[in-house]
């Protein structure tokens, strides 16, 4: 994502550049960003991901969606994360039912443009979300996928998986994915 805002702009501002736009575009606080264009490793890593999340949830109250689902945490930030899932009901908001809210995990792949905001201000946005419980980071130029998960002391612990044969178990939805799953066509 670049990082070149021109002036301040509204909710309204945004939806309308959004309505008129092929590129999405992340707002924040007055500004909005267009969301850059994703490499073959990230498209790979996110249809792997979304795909064995819709295997893993058929017949469960969770769906997955992928990139193209919009969302808007406390803070005002409305982006779209590579892959998430909601748990029960959808969580629209009022004045744009086209927005989610209460997503339980969110997926993002890395890319040398988006590192450290996913691992940063984006992260602390997205932890201010009340359904929010597991967050992963993947990288897609080697294998490295973080996981900031919401413990029952309401406590966020982070672990790194860096090893092709692990799998990492996401409690909030319940899930386990294989990180060469993940990262099936990637490296090959």
């Amino acid at each position: 994502m670049q990082r070149h805002p021109q002036r301040h702009y509204s909710i309204d501002d945004y939806f309308a550049v959004e309505l008129n736009s092929p590129v999405r575009h992340e707002y924040y606080d007055g500004e909005i960003f267009a969301m850059a264009g994703a490499s073959v490793a990230h498209n790979h890593i996110t249809a792997n991901v979304l795909g064995a999340l819709r295997t893993a949830l058929r017949g469960t109250p969770c769906s997955a969606f992928g990139r193209d689902l919009r969302l808007m945490t406390p803070a005002g930030l409305f982006t779209y994360p590579d892959v998430l899932v909601i748990c029960g009901p959808l969580d629209l908001t009022r004045d744009h039912p086209d927005t989610v809210t209460n997503p339980v995990l969110l997926v993002e792949v890395l890319s040398e443009a988006t590192r450290d905001y996913d691992r940063g201000e984006k992260l602390t946005l997205y932890k201010s979300i009340p359904t929010l419980r597991d967050y992963l980071l993947i990288e897609q130029d080697r294998v490295l996928i973080e996981q900031h998960a919401l413990g029952s002391d309401a406590v966020w612990t982070v672990t790194a998986v860096t090893q092709l044969d692990a799998s990492i178990d996401i409690a909030s939805v319940p899930v386990t994915l294989r990180v060469a799953d993940m990262y099936d066509r990637v490296f090959s």
